[in-house]
Formats: C-alpha cells, sequence, structure tokens
C-alpha cells in the first residue's frame, strides 16, 4: 500500500472533476450493475497515468455526452474494489492505469495500460468520447 498522504493528490485528481471513489467490492458492484453506463478508472502511481490516463480521462468529462456513472478505485491501496473491479473486466488482464465502461452491467470498451502508455492524454480522450458517443 502507498501511504494516502502522498496518493491524496492523485485520488483528487479524479473527485474534483466528479468522479465517485469507491474502496468496497459493494460500491463497485453497485455502481457497475446499474442499468446505464459506468465508467471505472483504476487509478495508479504511474507517470502514465500522471501525464496521459488522468489527463484524459479529465478531458473525456467535458464531452457533450458522458456516463450516468463514473467511478475510481486506485490500485495497491483500495484491494477490495480494484479486485472486483478487474473480475469483472474479464477477460483482459489486470492492469493499472485502465479505463472501463460498462453499459447495463457489461463490459463495452477497455483501455488497458499499453493503450495509454506512451499515447497523448487528447488521444486517448478521444478513444473515450468516442465511446461514450456510442454507448452512452
Amino acid at each position: 500500500m502507498y501511504p494516502e498522504d502522498i496518493i491524496a493528490p492523485m485520488r483528487a485528481d479524479l473527485t474534483e472533476v466528479g468522479i465517485t471513489e469507491t474502496r468496497s467490492k459493494d460500491e463497485v458492484e453497485q455502481n457497475i450493475k446499474a442499468d446505464g453506463t459506468t465508467l471505472v478508472v483504476i487509478n495508479s502511481v504511474c507517470g502514465c497515468a500522471a501525464a496521459n490516463a488522468r489527463p484524459a480521462v479529465k478531458m473525456a468529462t467535458k464531452h457533450a455526452k458522458t456516463p450516468d456513472r463514473m467511478i475510481t478505485a486506485f490500485a495497491g491501496n483500495d484491494v477490495e474494489a480494484v479486485n472486483t473491479a478487474r473480475a469483472m473486466m474479464a477477460p483482459f488482464p489486470p492492469s493499472s492505469p485502465s479505463i472501463a465502461l460498462f453499459k447495463d452491467g457489461k463490459l463495452v470498451h477497455m483501455i488497458e495500460r499499453h493503450h495509454i502508455e506512451g499515447r497523448q492524454a487528447e488521444m486517448i480522450a478521444a478513444n473515450l468520447t468516442a465511446a461514450f458517443d456510442e454507448f452512452c
């Protein structure tokens, strides 16, 4: 686990734009299994989360169409929430950061770490907003 005082700004980077933090299995399941769309962001301390994933998600939250719910869990700290989300992201292997979109409890779009590393935040945001247009 990472010290909370170190990751607090990384958590806030997403919660300050309206993404709900989840820390338990129940919170994740309730959001993902609910009717409509849910964006799930597995947050991380890595450089690609800071430079690419979080900025991309923040850009995408400003799009005209957005998911009904947006949640996040922090890899390494919110173990129960992250493990639950990752199980629901199968068959994709665990990766952090990662971004998934669910519709009516079913995974409809996935952005894995290898889609985040080395890509500009604007490209990732465009990928997300295209998914929002299609599924939200």
